[in-house]
């Protein structure tokens, strides 16, 4: 009896431990397609290159992961780091690593990536952190310490926040071993998806870790097309070729709002769309005189633009700094006012409006583009639309080579300093000048570790940039997405401060 007994409860643990392993075993299945709404540069995949706007994180995201980064209910997670400190006097931040994590190469992940990754940084705000970082010391294989020569209250924002990606972590070892071309070529990273093959600029293949520290992604494989064509992505989506089609505004949202097999994802991230006059600082240009800026911003008819590109989802605003990111200062939107614009003109001695050469979209919004330029014609500004590809676009941007108007859009995260050191300062990446009292405000608040003291500094730069017409600020952003009936989670609008489908490892497609 007593061995029966014994047998009878072996059976019964056995058939426990059976019934227990199809869940504790869950594999990723299936593939889900993202049709992307540009070209895919292999820059794109590179932490270091990172150039002050949301886009390279669709595939860091994916790829890469940071010390702390945005995820649901938290932007600024702990995540390659599992907590950090401060120094009661500002000057030492210290990162306990989380251990035993290997990059999909198997090389084991230590302290020494980190201060790898961060000196090797050259993306957004590099100059910036390198200068206002003193050193950065190891402590052990999972504990690393930033040392600052003076308190900066935005280090961990500047460092450890998609504000930059140099809290974006690469494999040292690897990197030395294949050199920067064969990371090019074949990159490595810590995300939950590892490459597997890319055509450049029209296809990338990325295959589940399923050893991701935070969770198994439940989707096999993630292929990211690169459509810039919205009327592609919108047939890609009917056809079942892609499963979400990113930035679907105008006509191919209101389709797909209107298909009852697809469904239109939003999110309202800290983005902002503007114009950029880079000759304003050319005394010979018409774009030196405030009243011509000031005319453009009355012309541009803001609200159509709004429900014309995203149905009226988006928020008008007077400013180039998103309302919701810290120490932004809620600026009205210019009004539209054809009559007020042309007197302006008229005043600055264009009567009959002037020829203003290229109109500059970043890619691949045409449409809005040739809406701003048909608002600008009705004032007399004469603009020709020029089409590129992205990665040009900001490669040219930041190289000073574009002239015109541009017409920009920022989804990088961050705060208002962050937005500063990107396109307002002498110095910024993405300016084409500055005002030396502008500059020296950013320098001091810099430094201020009061909060309410350093708010009014930043509020009054926010002001003086207003009265200048410096830019010419249009919405924060709608983004819209279109969603195939394959997807039962697309992870837009989890993390709120990103406008693409984000966390990848909580993306779940409906069981067949």
């Amino acid at each position: 009896m007593r061995r029966v007994t014994v047998l009878i409860a072996l059976v019964a643990v056995l058939l426990g431990l059976l019934s227990e392993r199809p869940a504790a075993q869950v594999h990723p299945e299936g593939q889900v397609t993202l049709a992307f709404d540009t070209s895919i540069a292999p820059t794109f995949l590179d932490p270091a290159e990172t150039p002050g706007i949301g886009t390279p994180f669709v595939f860091l995201y994916a790829l890469h992961d940071a010390l702390a980064k945005p995820l649901p209910g938290n932007d600024i997670a702990p995540c390659l780091a599992e907590s950090w400190t401060e120094s009661p006097d500002g000057l030492v931040y210290e990162f306990k690593l989380r251990e035993g994590l290997r990059f999909h190469n198997g090389d084991l992940f230590t302290a020494e990536d980190v201060k790898f990754s961060f000196e090797r940084y050259r993306g957004a705000s590099a100059k910036l952190l390198h200068e206002r970082v003193k050193a950065v010391e190891i402590v052990d294989p999972h504990r690393i310490r930033f040392v600052l020569p003076t308190p900066w209250p935005d280090f961990l924002t500047f460092y450890a926040t998609p504000a930059t990606g140099a809290a974006w972590i690469v494999p040292k070892q690897y990197i030395e071993k294949v050199g920067e071309d064969g990371f090019r070529r074949q990159p490595v990273g810590l995300g939950p998806y590892r490459f597997s093959r890319m055509n450049p600029g029209v296809e990338l293949v990325l295959l589940a870790n399923e050893q991701y520290w935070r969770k198994m992604p439940s989707i096999k494989q993630v292929v990211i097309k690169g459509v810039p064509d919205r009327t592609t992505r919108l047939a890609m989506l009917k056809t079942g070729e892609a499963d979400i089609g990113f930035l679907m505004v105008g006509l191919e949202a209101a389709a797909i709002s209107a298909d009852a097999k697809l469904r239109l994802a939003k999110v309202v991230p800290p983005a902002t769309w503007w114009l950029e006059f880079p000759e304003q600082w050319s005394l010979r240009s018409p774009w030196n005189d405030r009243r011509v800026r000031l005319a453009a911003n009355l012309a541009v008819d803001k609200q159509a633009l709004n429900e014309a590109e995203r149905l009226g989802f988006s928020r008008l605003t007077g400013s180039i700094i998103p309302s919701g990111m810290e120490f932004a200062l809620r600026i009205e939107p210019y009004p539209y006012d054809l009559t007020q614009a042309k007197r302006l003109l008229a005043d600055a001695g264009y009567p009959n409006g002037f020829d203003a050469g290229d109109l500059s979209p970043l890619p691949p919004f045409m449409t809005m583009g040739e809406a701003v330029a048909n608002d600008l014609a009705r004032i007399g500004i004469r603009t020709r639309i020029r089409s590129m590809e992205r990665a040009t676009f900001m490669e040219d941007w930041r190289s000073r080579k574009l002239r015109g108007v541009l017409l920009i859009v920022s989804a990088a995260p961050g705060n208002t300093p962050v937005r500063l050191d990107a396109f307002v300062a002498s110095s910024a990446p993405y300016a084409s000048g500055g005002y030396a009292d502008l500059d020296e405000l950013i320098r001091q608040q810099a430094y201020l570790r009061d909060r309410k003291e350093r708010e009014a500094v930043l509020h009054r730069i926010q002001r003086l940039m207003h009265e200048r017409v410096m830019h010419g600020p249009i919405f924060e952003p709608a983004t819209l997405h279109g969603v195939g009936p394959r997807v039962e989670e697309a992870a837009v609008g989890l993390t709120a401060q990103l406008y693409f489908p984000a966390p990848y490892e909580d993306m779940r497609l409906k069981k067949p």
